[in-house]
């Protein structure tokens, strides 16, 4: 299945009392036990991002119909909502640490709603959760300059090593930004996959580090959600996502042509 389609699936927040800065980007406990349940009624097989990776880079095969479920952020409701519906299910995922976030030694006070703390992550990763990276503060990687870049690809890799015994693999970009710059730090720093968002499905061709993702947010409901596992018109599902996308990267574009050298 080297030109196998797999749709990665990108949660942020799971809770029933979301505040405004993650209200959209967060799912009802209720919601996520139905997906998980769709998925396993489906036939759809969960991997790690580091097991798609691994496959792809050494041509192993893939299940039927592999699924990708990830994390973004670190929110408390992964460790109380989200892990005992994966259990149940005897479901793998992937979950992105900010490591600044977690509650604990290294917080930074960023975090948007309530996080993880470093035991929970521990729970997390001995319930078959892969533990990957996603920064130290959550900046856009590609506006930052080199030194910052080392800093907080070095101190997200070094903290979650010390915290979970062993250096993370995976890596996601925060808001999904990167460039090539971005990508050759992230490969510099021993990570040996990436994820984007882009919201289209996840092929071989994109790289490892250029994975693409699709988003489920509060409004997914469950006929989008078998659509895109499904694979099925997500060109259509996220139009205005992607017209957003694409007005937002010229002024970004034009914001870097206007720095100073």
């Amino acid at each position: 299945m080297t030109g196998a389609r797999v749709p990665i699936l990108m949660y942020h927040a799971v809770t029933a009392d979301p505040n405004d800065a993650t209200r959209t980007l967060s799912v009802t406990p209720e919601a996520f036990a139905d997906q998980m349940a769709v998925l396993a009624d489906r036939g759809l097989t969960p991997l790690t991002t580091a097991d798609l990776a691994a496959r792809w880079r050494s041509g192993r095969p893939l299940p039927a119909r592999p699924v990708l479920i990830t994390f973004d952020d670190g929110y408390e409701g992964v460790h109380r909502h989200a892990l005992p519906a994966l259990a149940e299910h005897g479901f793998p995922a992937t979950l992105f640490v900010t490591t600044g976030w977690v509650r604990g030694a290294y917080d930074t006070g960023g975090g948007l709603d309530t996080m993880l703390d470093w035991r929970q992550v521990r729970a997390l990763a001995d319930g078959g959760v892969e533990v990957g990276g996603h920064s130290h503060t959550h900046p856009q990687l590609d506006r930052i300059d080199d030194a910052r870049l080392r800093a907080e690809l070095t101190r997200c890799r070094d903290i979650v090593a010390g915290e979970l015994g062993a250096p993370p693999v995976s890596f996601a970009y925060p808001y999904g930004y990167s460039s090539r710059r971005v990508r050759t730090a992230v490969r510099g720093h021993g990570f040996a996959q990436a994820l984007a968002v882009g919201n289209s499905l996840a092929r071989r061709a994109q790289g490892p580090y250029a994975l693409r993702r699709v988003t489920v947010r509060r409004t997914t409901d469950a006929e989008e959600f078998e659509r895109l596992v499904d694979g099925r018109a997500i060109g259509r599902t996220f139009v205005r996502d992607r017209a957003l996308t694409k007005g937002y990267a010229l002024v970004r574009r034009a914001r870097r042509l206007r720095r100073p050298v």
